[in-house]
């Protein structure tokens, strides 16, 4: 009986083994995963848009009256000291006539110098009558009337003795020039309003100019600026003060700068790809050592101005792509004791690769990332490690 016994129990042992074998390959296997650590690290909320280099103070000398400006030697990129004359300025070139016109300023001359001698004559007759009347009047043989008449004659031919003589002058003035006897030229001397160097040459050889006409623009080339054209959903989050990081500028490290303003005043511009967008000039102070950048940044320079619109030196983070849509809401798959937890969680500020979390995981969590269709709650799962 005892061998009998024996043998049934050691086949009863080796069915259970199988049938335990059984089960176990039966048993759905673990999933494998990507996962991440829920951690308090630095983060920032970052608006990126390219921008272009130009320099804060920024001065346009232009021509005040028409003028024959100097041929201009500056060339651009010269340094230029405050005061320093940039543009020299002599009266306008008289046009060229030919001999008609020249014998009619010449006639003109002569019409001037004619009625200039009949308003002397005239003048000095108006003075005369004027003495005889007041005598005659003192003597009580000429009316009030007729001396306040006498006098104004000789006011009014005294005046159009005035106006003869400069009118012969205009005309010798005229014709003096077109006679190549102008004499010596008053030169006028543009100076340049702040040290800094030459940054466009407008108009470099010599010719008239007119009033307005810009020649030579000037610029304190260690003060930069950044401008930059955002979408107007991103220009409302920022103000005066942004930090902005500068890179894709050529250096090694990103530049340090600071929003002086935002533009009141929005444009429309059409994208490559012909939607419609609202943008918004902003513009940034450079607030980097100009020692970090002197000598390779310029003005009208693209750049990457990354504005920095809110952070946080410790925030609780996942990365974004462990979040999925649960209802209204989101949630996570947390791990726990080898099987996928699924959590709900309230987000705050989400980045393009890690989002802030209020509540729902604890810093020390493991969370899934990317998580497929075949993970559930309750799933078991195996963390598999990144290649």
């Amino acid at each position: 009986m005892d061998r009998t016994l024996r043998k049934r129990l050691w086949i009863g042992g080796i069915a259970a083994v199988v049938l335990l074998g059984v089960v176990y390959l039966l048993l759905p296997g673990r999933v494998p995963v990507r996962t991440a650590a829920v951690r308090r690290a630095p983060l920032q909320l970052i608006v990126e848009q390219e921008g272009r280099t130009e320099v804060a103070d920024r001065y346009a000398i232009s021509a005040p009256v028409a003028a024959f400006v100097q041929r201009i030697e500056l060339e651009v990129g010269d340094v230029v000291a405050a005061g320093q004359p940039v543009v020299r300025l002599e009266p306008p070139r008289a046009a060229i006539l030919d001999p008609r016109s020249r014998g009619e300023a010449a006639a003109r001359v002569e019409a001037a110098q004619g009625a200039l001698d009949q308003a002397q004559a005239a003048a000095a007759q108006a003075e005369t009558d004027r003495q005889r009347t007041e005598r005659l009047a003192a003597g009580g043989s000429a009316t009030r009337q007729a001396l306040e008449q006498a006098r104004s004659n000789a006011e009014q031919a005294a005046a159009r003795l005035v106006a003869a003589r400069g009118d012969l002058a205009a005309a010798r003035a005229t014709l003096s020039r077109l006679n190549g006897q102008g004499g010596l030229r008053v030169q006028q001397v543009l100076l340049a309003p702040t040290a800094g160097r030459v940054l466009a040459v407008r108009r470099r050889s010599e010719g008239q100019v007119m009033p307005g006409d810009t020649l030579v623009v000037v610029g304190n080339t260690t003060r930069l600026q950044i401008r930059a054209d955002v979408l107007s959903e991103d220009a409302v989050r920022i103000h005066p003060g942004t930090p902005v990081l500068i890179d894709q500028w050529g250096g090694d490290t990103p530049l340090q700068a600071a929003v002086a303003r935002v533009e009141p005043q929005g444009f429309t511009q059409v994208s490559s790809l012909g939607v419609e967008e609202q943008r918004v000039p902003v513009v940034a102070n450079l607030t980097s050592s100009p020692a970090a950048w002197a000598g390779r940044l310029g003005s009208g320079y693209r750049v990457l101005a990354r504005f920095v619109v809110w952070s946080s030196p410790s925030a609780l983070q996942v990365p974004t792509s462990a979040l999925f849509r649960s209802g209204e809401g989101w949630a996570v798959f947390a791990i726990e004791r080898g099987r996928a937890a699924r959590r709900t969680v309230t987000i705050g500020h989400q980045t393009g690769f890690a989002t802030e979390i209020l509540s729902g995981v604890k810093a020390g969590d493991t969370v899934i990332v990317h998580p497929g269709n075949d993970v559930a709650d309750g799933k078991r799962v195996e963390a598999q490690a990144d290649e």
